[in-house]
């Protein structure tokens, strides 16, 4: 049997409404991004990742960083971030699609192989399967990992017409019980009260004092940082009272733009 093609892709862009310029802010001497995409990039189970950033000029400095640093980019639509990632993955013959947000730089290798080799272990198969849903996670934020096949990807493409399920990707696959086949892996605890994510400065403040734990390195596990937390618990309170956006979210900028389409096609 044929193996299929698996490509990670790293969604980012510079205009975060809370945090604007975050994946390209400094974590002990490298780039969010940069972080991101290197560990991702040790997963055994992706034949390729790519970072996939918009047209918009705003996002220019994402593209200048992946042709300096030789990092595969794909440029597409700005707030449709579904339409982009779906033809990030049809250009590069993607049947299986790793979806990373640029905004997580504890992503763990080990952790998106797992979630990839459930997605291929599945009997029956499913379509989708991701280490969060809606109103389940045991994962610390920051670690989410969704894998689906790109036939399921390309449905969502052809039918999702609200606004948050193109700024936000997925949620036409995973929000409808029994639309797809899908499943949710779990850590072997409940850690989810953990916020390992950038969204805001005092999540800045938390990653930029984990990296200095390890010296700059980026090669430690995500268990290397839930065993830094057991010694210095003080550390999870640095970003305690940030509250995490709903899936549900929508950018204004989608909004606004998807109803000028509207009436252009009336």
């Amino acid at each position: 049997m044929e193996t299929p093609m698996i490509i990670g892709i790293i969604q980012a862009r510079m205009g975060s409404s809370r945090l604007p310029g975050k994946v390209l802010m400094d974590l002990e001497g490298e780039p969010v991004i940069a972080r991101t995409y290197d560990r991702a990039a040790r997963a055994k189970m992706l034949d390729r990742v790519l970072i996939a950033t918009s047209t918009m000029e705003e996002d220019n400095p994402i593209a200048e960083f992946c042709e300096r640093h030789s990092v595969p980019c794909y440029r597409g639509h700005g707030t449709d971030v579904l339409d982009r990632m779906y033809h990030a993955a049809k250009d590069n013959n993607a049947q299986i699609v790793v979806r990373i947000t640029g905004d997580c730089p504890l992503i763990d290798p080990d952790v998106i192989d797992r979630c990839v080799q459930v997605f291929l272990q599945a009997q029956p198969p499913v379509d989708f399967v991701a280490n969060r849903l809606p109103g389940h996670r045991t994962y610390p934020v920051g670690l989410d990992t969704e894998v689906c096949s790109f036939d399921a990807l390309a449905r969502a493409w052809s039918k999702a017409d609200r606004a948050y399920q193109r700024e936000h990707v997925m949620p036409f696959i995973y929000e409808t019980p029994g639309r797809f086949r899908i499943l949710c892996v779990d850590a072997h605890a409940d850690y989810s009260h953990l916020r390992w994510t950038l969204d805001t400065e005092e999540d800045l403040i938390l990653l930029r004092e984990v990296y200095r734990r390890f010296e700059g390195r980026d090669t430690f596990s995500w268990v290397d940082v839930l065993a830094l937390f057991e010694r210095e618990p003080e550390l999870s309170r640095l970003n305690a009272g940030v509250s995490q956006r709903s899936y549900q979210d929508e950018d204004t900028r989608f909004t606004g733009e998807k109803e000028e389409r509207r009436s252009n096609d009336r």
